[in-house]
C-alpha cells in the first residue's frame, strides 16, 4: 500500500510538472519558438538529438498558432491584447532575427506560416508604436539578408514577401533604395519567372510607395538609374520585362512628386528615340504605355531644339502612325490626347531649330 501511494503521488507530481510546462499564452508560444529556433540555429548540433523530429513538428505547430493569433480565423477576429503580446515578444531577445536567419532550415509549411507572421508583424502597433520599424532600424543588416534572398531559389519568394512588408516603413525603404536598388535590375532578369516577377514587384514597390523618398533618390541617382532602366528593362528582349518597365516608367514620371525628374527625362533625345521605338512594338499595351510618355515629350513647351529636330525629321512617319493608332474600345481621353499630339507635331516649324 505505501508503495502504491508513492506511485500515485509520483504520477500526480509528473502531471503537475507537465501542466506547469504547458504553453498557454501567445507570449509563451513565441518564447518556445525562440527556444526551438536556437536549437535549429546550433550548427554544432549535428545529430540534433532523439527528439529532433518532434521538436520541428512542434515549431511548425507554433508558427501556425501564432499566424492564427495575428490574422484571426473565419470564425474569430484577432484579439488585440494577444497580438500585442506576440509582437512585443518577437522583438525581444532577437526572436525576429533568429526567424529570418533560420528560415531556410524550416520545412515548407512552417516557412509559409513564418513568412505571413513576419509580414503581419510590420503592421502591429503596441502603444501606438510600430516596434517592428524601430527594431529594423536598429538591425538594418536584416534587410541585406532579405534582399540577398533573391539569389537563393528556395528563399526568394519568402524573403521577397517579407521585404515588401518591411519597406512599408519609410526609413527602411530609404535604406533599401540607397543600398540595394541597382541589384534589382539583375534580379528582374533572372531566368526563373516566379522569382523575376517577385523581384519586379519589390522593385515597383520601392519606386512608388514613399513618394518623397523616391523623388530624392531619383534626383540624386538620375543618370545611373535611367541608364540601367533604359538598357536593361525598356530595351529588354523579354516581352513581360519590357511591358512592366514601360508601365512603371509612366507611373513614376506622371507622379507629381517626380515632376523635376519627368521634365529631365522627356527633354532627352535618347529617351525620345527609345519611346519612338516602343511605339513601333507589335504589342498594343506597350505602344499605349509608350504613348502616354511620348505625349509628354511633344507637349513640353520648353523642349530642347534637338527634340524638335527629331520630331520634324520623323513627322510624316509619326502622323501616319497616329492615323492608324486606335483602341479596341472608344476612349475619349485617348482620342483627345492623340489629337493634341498630332496637332503639336503638325505645327512644328523648322525655324524653331537653331
Amino acid at each position: 500500500m505505501p508503495n502504491f501511494l508513492k506511485t500515485i503521488l509520483k504520477f500526480k507530481s509528473k502531471l503537475k510538472s507537465k501542466s506547469k510546462k504547458k504553453i498557454r499564452t501567445p507570449g509563451d508560444k513565441v518564447r518556445r519558438v525562440r527556444e526551438l529556433l536556437i536549437l535549429l540555429n546550433d550548427n554544432n548540433n549535428v545529430d540534433h538529438g532523439p527528439n529532433w523530429v518532434e521538436e520541428m513538428k512542434e515549431l511548425g505547430k507554433y508558427f501556425a498558432d501564432i499566424k492564427f493569433t495575428l490574422y484571426g480565423t473565419s470564425e474569430a477576429e484577432p484579439v488585440p491584447e494577444a497580438c500585442a503580446q506576440v509582437t512585443q515578444e518577437f522583438f525581444q531577445e532577437n526572436t525576429f532575427r533568429l526567424l529570418i536567419i533560420c528560415l531556410s532550415k524550416l520545412d515548407l509549411e512552417a516557412r509559409k506560416d513564418a513568412t505571413q507572421v513576419v509580414a503581419n508583424l510590420q503592421r502591429q502597433q503596441v502603444h501606438s508604436r510600430l516596434i517592428a520599424c524601430e527594431y529594423l532600424e536598429n538591425n538594418i543588416d536584416l534587410i541585406d539578408v532579405l534582399v540577398s534572398g533573391y539569389e537563393d531559389h528556395r528563399l526568394a519568394l519568402h524573403y521577397g514577401n517579407m521585404l515588401r512588408e518591411c519597406i512599408r516603413h519609410q526609413t527602411i525603404a530609404k535604406y533599401a533604395l540607397e543600398t540595394h536598388l541597382f541589384k534589382f535590375f539583375d534580379y528582374i532578369q533572372l531566368p526563373d519567372f516566379e522569382i523575376s516577377s517577385d523581384a519586379a514587384a519589390t522593385f515597383k514597390e520601392l519606386l512608388t510607395r514613399h513618394k518623397s523618398t523616391v523623388s530624392e533618390f531619383l534626383s540624386k541617382n538620375y543618370d545611373g538609374f535611367f541608364r540601367e532602366f533604359n538598357t536593361k528593362l525598356l530595351q529588354s528582349a523579354v516581352y513581360i520585362t519590357k511591358r512592366q518597365a514601360i508601365k512603371l516608367l509612366g507611373d513614376i514620371l506622371l507622379d507629381r512628386s517626380n515632376s523635376a525628374t519627368m521634365v529631365r527625362y522627356v527633354s532627352s533625345k535618347d529617351n525620345l528615340m527609345i519611346l519612338m521605338n516602343l511605339l513601333r512594338e507589335p504589342s498594343r499595351p506597350i505602344q499605349l504605355e509608350a504613348f502616354h510618355i511620348f505625349k509628354l515629350c511633344v507637349a513640353n513647351k520648353n523642349k530642347p531644339h534637338e527634340i524638335t529636330a527629331i520630331l520634324i525629321a520623323n513627322r510624316s512617319k509619326l502622323l501616319r502612325f497616329f492615323s492608324n493608332f486606335t483602341l479596341d474600345k472608344e476612349d475619349q481621353q485617348f482620342e483627345a490626347d492623340k489629337a493634341q499630339v498630332v496637332k503639336e507635331i503638325a505645327e512644328l516649324e523648322p525655324k524653331e531649330i537653331r
